[in-house]
C-alpha cells in the first residue's frame, strides 16, 4: 500500500527526478498513492491524446496555461487557464492542442490504478499503435480508429 507522505515536489521536478516522453508530450509525476496519482503535462503544438476511456478511474485536468480542446462524452468543448475538466470513469474523452502554443496542465486520477506503470512502460515509445496496445493492459482503453472505408 502506498500512502501520502508530507513533502514538496518542487517546480520543474518529478517524483524521484523522473519525467516521461509520451509521444512528444512531457509528463512529470508530482504525487502518487493508491488513492490518487498526479502529473504535470506539457502539450507541444499539435499534440493530442486520442479518444479513450478509464473504466476504473476518474480523471481531472486543471489547465495552467493555454487552451486544451476536448471531446468529452461525445461533445466538443475547450478549457482554458484556470479551468478544471472533470472526466468521470467510463466516459470517453480526448484532448488536443490546436492553439499554436504549448499548453501546460496538472492532471490527476483517482484511484491511482495503473497509470504510473503505464507511463513508465510507454516512455519514449515512438509508435502510437504500440502505445494503444500497451494501454489496454493498464486499464486505459482507446477507441478503435475510424475506418475511411464505406
Amino acid at each position: 500500500m502506498t500512502i501520502e507522505t508530507p513533502d514538496i515536489t518542487r517546480a520543474q521536478t518529478g517524483i524521484d527526478g523522473v519525467s516521461w516522453n509520451i509521444l512528444g508530450q512531457v509528463y512529470v509525476p508530482k504525487q502518487s498513492t493508491d488513492d490518487s496519482f498526479s502529473w504535470h503535462a506539457t502539450f507541444p503544438v499539435e499534440t493530442f491524446v486520442p479518444p479513450h476511456v478509464h473504466p476504473y478511474q476518474d480523471e481531472y485536468i486543471f489547465v495552467l496555461d493555454g487552451r486544451i480542446d476536448l471531446m468529452l462524452g461525445g461533445k466538443k468543448t475547450s478549457a482554458g487557464a484556470g479551468d478544471l475538466v472533470r472526466m468521470p470513469r467510463g466516459i470517453p474523452h480526448a484532448f488536443f492542442n490546436n492553439t499554436g502554443e504549448p499548453v501546460t496542465a496538472l492532471f490527476w486520477a483517482t484511484p491511482a490504478g495503473k497509470l504510473q506503470a503505464l507511463y513508465r512502460r510507454i516512455h519514449n515509445m515512438s509508435s502510437p499503435a504500440e502505445v494503444v496496445a500497451a494501454a489496454r493492459e493498464y486499464d486505459v482503453i482507446f477507441a478503435p480508429p475510424v475506418s475511411s472505408a464505406a
